[in-house]
């Protein structure tokens, strides 16, 4: 239990830095090289991770299950399309719409499950879905547009994890495998801004471009620890954690990269919090609750 939060603590806290990270490196690389080098360097370190840790056995079955493979590439194009969309939004300054979409991404997933996997909303849910959807209403209102940084990170990363879920392989080799179906894009592009002499890589000064390669490692990482301690935490625990992220993000974005965070849209903020407060309460309560009763019946 204790390594379970050590290692879903550290990995959220490190997603929420990822800030720091991209503003690092927004002055030479746009947002679309920055993701084409992060698909990149993150296949060659899963390369080495899968190699070290001697985990190709999943490779030849998966090379015989085309609907399988079809699915990865599904969720390859909604990792890159939140990728994408992530770092141009803090490279652009809008850090704190991006922490509302990560806010919102449970409610998200919730309401994906009840459409695609059929399972049931209990009261409480419903209302925190409610509730999570009138604030985005309150914020379109006030803003005159809706959210569509939030919106489409919360969507993209929501169906994500909906692919995820009913996927065959687990988050390693699920990952390794993504990023080797869109690395064909990568080094596409990466050739043809070669070509155009516009390759910013080439040009960067040499801290940035060991940042790039770094991309690699600090993509996954975090993914590898969260998968870690996942499996040692009640889903409802690593649910209520998992709100560190977007918190820390709207943290940097209004204290270190001086964002507005205006009356109108903090109260937005504050509804969708109570939002997820319900929704994670009502989790936890019937995790620790109502569970233990029903195994001591069934002991009985």
């Amino acid at each position: 239990m204790q390594a379970g939060m050590f290692y879903a603590i550290a990995s959220y806290v490190l997603w929420g830095m990822f800030p720091i990270y991209f503003k690092a490196l927004e002055a030479e690389i746009p947002p679309v090289d920055i993701v084409m080098h992060r698909m990149l360097w993150s296949f060659l370190f899963l390369v080495i991770v899968l190699t070290v840790r001697k985990q190709w056995a999943w490779v030849a079955p998966m090379l015989r299950q085309p609907r399988v493979i079809g699915g990865f590439m599904a969720s390859a194009l909604l990792l890159t399309a939140n990728w994408t969309t992530y770092i141009w939004a803090v490279n652009n300054n809008h850090i704190v719409e991006a922490s509302l979409g990560y806010f919102i991404n449970p409610m998200v997933s919730v309401a994906l499950g009840f459409i695609f996997l059929r399972e049931r909303l209990r009261p409480l849910q419903w209302l925190a879905i409610a509730m999570a959807a009138a604030a985005v209403l309150w914020l379109t209102w006030q803003t005159g547009h809706p959210p569509w940084i939030a919106l489409t990170l919360a969507v993209t990363f929501g169906s994500y994890g909906l692919l995820r879920k009913t996927a065959s392989l687990g988050a390693l080799p699920g990952l390794a495998l993504e990023t080797a179906l869109v690395l064909p894009l990568a080094l596409a592009y990466l050739v043809y801004t070669t070509v155009q002499d516009q390759n910013t890589f080439v040009s960067a000064s040499t801290s940035t471009k060991w940042l790039l390669v770094a991309a690699g490692p600090i993509t996954s990482i975090p993914l590898l620890m969260f998968a870690a301690g996942a499996r040692r935490l009640p889903l409802s625990l690593v649910g209520v954690l998992q709100y560190i992220t977007p918190s820390l993000q709207l943290l940097l974005g209004v204290w270190l990269y001086k964002e507005q965070l205006d009356g109108a849209r903090l109260l937005g903020f504050i509804v969708i919090w109570c939002a997820l407060a319900l929704y994670s309460a009502e989790g936890l309560w019937r995790t620790f609750t109502i569970r233990p009763e029903i195994g001591a019946g069934d002991q009985s």
